[in-house]
């Protein structure tokens, strides 16, 4: 039996590398160039593949991210709600006071407290920074006040949405909670 026939049948070559027919059969210079590109093309597209495979997990995650994929479970709370009826939606600029600037509609949410009624209201205003903020108040039937804020726009933020209530509002011209 010939070196090239015990490599068949054992799986090694002559150079010991367990390559199989083709390491064994060249015994001269150009098969062992043959094969150190073979390694190094295998070497290659395994690196390629690693890269790629990070580089789709990374894209994923940001996908994921982007697309509220990863559960922000008082988001899902939000959407998912009973809504109320509305008392509209305000805009506030930077330094703007609510109380000024939404006096129609904390007057509707007075109204709906008083006659034991639910409402909503949609207020946005920017942060320091310019980033905007949207916080959505609630007020239900029984007289709790639901305040939803969604920071996911505020770079210097967790970026996540936060919820607070609480019993009988002490006055809806500050629309706050004592948390």
């Amino acid at each position: 039996m010939t070196v090239a026939d015990r490599s068949i049948w054992h799986g090694s070559g002559t150079h010991g590398h367990g390559t199989g027919f083709i390491e064994a059969a060249s015994d001269g210079q150009e098969g062992g160039r043959v094969i150190a590109q073979g390694r190094a093309r295998r070497r290659c597209v395994a690196a390629v593949s690693i890269r790629a495979r990070l580089v789709a997990l990374a894209l994923t995650s940001m996908l994921a991210a982007g697309c509220g994929m990863l559960n922000d479970p008082v988001k899902e709370r939000w959407e998912s709600r009973t809504e109320f009826s509305s008392c509209g939606e305000v805009s506030l600029d930077q330094g703007e006071e609510m109380q000024k600037q939404a006096a129609r509609e904390i007057v509707c949410l007075q109204r709906a407290l008083k006659n034991g009624e639910s409402a909503e209201l949609k207020a946005t205003y920017p942060t320091v920074e310019g980033d905007p903020i949207r916080e959505y108040y609630r007020l239900t039937p029984q007289g709790r006040l639901e305040v939803y804020t969604d920071s996911t726009d505020d770079h210097y933020s967790d970026q996540k949405w936060s919820f607070a209530e609480c019993y009988t509002p002490e006055w809806l011209a500050e629309i706050s909670c004592d948390l």
